[in-house]
């Protein structure tokens, strides 16, 4: 995948929920490209207007769209994606 086709992860600061999808992306090597929306109105726009929400951690995977998630959320959503996890 290139930098501009990896999936884009929006979070926000302070967010316990957004440092453990970081952590679990980061430890099973699963490339995205982060998005911190506090303090960026257009990124915290783009998340509402994407997920119909505004809640965090907010995954865009070329289009299909995983918000307000858990690991237990992620892991299915990253298998219906052929995603290969890998072990850390």
């Amino acid at each position: 995948m290139t930098t501009d086709t990896l999936p884009i992860l929006y979070t926000k600061e302070g967010c316990p929920w957004c440092t453990e999808a970081i952590k679990f992306l980061d430890e099973h090597g699963v490339g995205y490209r982060l998005r911190e929306v506090s303090g960026d109105a257009a990124a915290f726009e783009e998340l509402k207007r994407k997920s119909g929400q505004t809640k965090a951690p907010t995954l865009d995977w070329n289009g299909k769209i995983l918000a307000d998630f858990g690991t237990e959320e992620l892991v299915p959503f990253l298998r219906d994606r052929n995603v290969k996890l890998e072990d850390s």
